[in-house]
């Protein structure tokens, strides 16, 4: 192997590296402030999503923090509900969870049923949530759309387009990472993007009075707000779908109350702040 020597990084570089973390700026996003970040303005033609009902995305803060699952728990506890997983189709989390496939529409959904629960996922690879086209309408009403997010959250809101547009305008998003020092680390990173006012915390792992010291250190200040509000929600891992993954078995009892927990935040945040459009 031929080793590449890395460029030399200059004084002048470093400085303004250095001013920019001062500054608050985060990977070109937007100035770290703490507030509502600003929408991506209209994306572009063709790619405009403006369902009726309302959308609540659930964004993993970390690979593998259980978005998918929450998602199609908070849809389920929803009743008549849908939700749309944006992932690549490789990475899909959900089509081993439907009880009935529906075949695909034109715009490359693949549709599924689970109980009353609609599920819509890309049949295709895509290499970003630019590239995801615009979710049909679903097959009859539905109360809530749960929109599983699928993608790094920075990737998401540096790209124009339905997904960005929806994570931007909703009132709540339900934010999901682990119950370990790292996940609440990219958990205070993911509240300072999206503005914490609006989002509900789920943490994974073990119930929150089972917390070591440690853990409940490491929660930066907004998590904190959020935890003293009663906006965090501790959610215990459960064994069989830790081994399992989702399949077309009923979800554990305590995710479902979790779920029920979660829903009713939402529906303050929709009482208090009005629907958003």
């Amino acid at each position: 192997m031929t080793a590449t020597a890395a460029r030399p990084v200059s004084v002048d570089e470093l400085r303004r590296a250095w001013q920019a973390v001062q500054d608050g700026q985060f990977r070109g996003l937007h100035r770290v402030t703490g507030r509502r970040p600003p929408t991506t303005g209209s994306p572009p033609d063709g790619m405009a999503w403006a369902p009726a009902e309302p959308v609540v995305p659930v964004v993993g803060c970390v690979g593998r923090a259980g978005a998918s699952t929450l998602a199609l728990a908070l849809a389920t506890r929803a009743g008549d509900a849908r939700v749309v997983e944006c992932c690549t189709a490789a990475g899909s989390g959900l089509s081993t969870a439907v009880t009935a496939e529906l075949g695909t529409s034109p715009t490359g959904w693949v549709l599924g049923r689970r109980d009353r629960v609609w599920v819509a996922r890309t049949d295709r690879a895509v290499l970003g949530a630019g590239e995801l086209a615009v979710p049909d309408d679903p097959v009859t009403a539905v109360t809530v759309t749960v929109v599983d997010v699928g993608w790094d959250l920075d990737q998401v809101l540096a790209t124009p387009g339905w997904l960005a547009d929806r994570v931007c305008r909703a009132q709540t998003v339900v934010a999901v990472t682990p119950a370990t020092i790292p996940g609440v680390r990219r958990l205070e990173t993911a509240l300072t993007l999206l503005g914490p006012a609006r989002v509900v915390v789920a943490v994974v792992g073990t119930t929150r009075r089972r917390w070591p010291r440690a853990l409940t250190a490491a929660l930066g200040p907004h998590a904190g707000a959020c935890d003293r509000a009663g906006r965090l929600v501790a959610i215990t891992t459960d064994r069989r779908l830790a081994v399992r993954g989702l399949d077309s078995a009923p979800l554990p009892a305590s995710l479902l109350r979790a779920a029920d927990t979660l829903l009713r935040l939402t529906a303050a945040d929709h009482h208090e702040k009005g629907h958003p459009e």
